[in-house]
Parts: structure tokens; C-alpha cells; sequence
């Protein structure tokens, strides 16, 4: 035992900073492009949290206040190291917004949880208007399905 830290502790410690050495450095490459990906995908965030927004004043305004979604914060996609997603949740049923640093932005779902994910579409970023239109169409699906019962 060296100062006080066994030594499978230590060959651990230093095999675990070598893998990180040589991932952050494969990794920093696309530094740039994520960064990217993540402004993207507070914009489109903001525009659907306006939109969600519209919606609750509207439903509620209409007598069905318990109509709530939740809009989920900016992070680190689940499933890609070199995505950003958000998600919008009521319940089980999920619908993904993702920002690929590759240059695209796919919407999953609207999906229920513990179920096969799906539909997807996806679109490159410079297809602006198409992206809003799709989630324009990607939220009325999901608040349908997410209020019915």
C-alpha cells in the first residue's frame, strides 16, 4: 500500500486518466462542431418553449388547464456523444429534439417510454424553415397523443 491507497486502486486510477488522456484528445477534435450543435439547440428550445407556452395559456384558457407539458433542458444526448438533444414529456410520452454536431437536427417520437423509439426525421441545418415546419407538425402530434387518453 502506497500512501495509504492500495495499489488495485492506484493501477485503476491511472488506467481511468490514460483512457481520458487519449478520449479527450480523439474528442476535442469536435470541440467546434458541438459547441455549434449546442447554440442550435437553445434556439430551437427557446422557440418550442414559446410555443408550449402558447399552448398552456391557450388550453387553460380554454377550461383544460391541466393540460401541462414539460420542456426538458439542453444536454449532452443520451445516446451520442456528439449531440445535444431536449426532450418535451408529459407522463410516458416523449418527444427528442437532437442537434448533431454532423450538421442535422432529428426529432424522435412522439414515443412512450419503456417503447421502441419512433418515428424519426431528420434535416440538415441549413434547412431552417423545413426544421421549424417539421416541429411545428413533431408538437401538435405529441401534445395529441400526450392528451389523449
Amino acid at each position: 500500500m502506497q500512501d495509504g491507497v492500495p495499489p488495485d486502486a492506484a493501477d485503476l486510477r491511472g488506467r481511468l486518466a490514460a483512457a481520458g488522456r487519449t478520449l479527450g484528445e480523439r474528442e476535442a477534435a469536435f470541440q467546434t462542431a458541438l459547441a455549434e450543435a449546442e447554440r442550435r439547440c437553445e434556439s430551437l428550445r427557446k422557440l418550442v418553449g414559446d410555443g408550449i407556452d402558447a399552448f398552456h395559456a391557450s388550453a387553460g384558457a380554454a377550461g383544460a388547464p391541466h393540460l401541462r407539458v414539460d420542456l426538458g433542458p439542453v444536454r449532452l444526448d443520451e445516446k451520442h456523444v456528439r449531440s445535444i438533444e431536449f426532450e418535451v414529456r408529459r407522463g410516458r410520452h416523449v418527444g427528442l429534439v437532437i442537434v448533431k454536431s454532423r450538421g442535422e437536427v432529428t426529432m424522435v417520437g412522439p414515443f412512450r417510454t419503456g417503447k421502441t423509439e419512433g418515428p424519426c426525421r431528420t434535416f440538415p441545418w441549413d434547412a431552417e424553415r423545413d426544421i421549424h415546419a417539421a416541429l411545428g407538425d413533431f408538437l401538435e402530434k405529441f401534445l395529441e397523443e400526450a392528451a389523449t387518453p
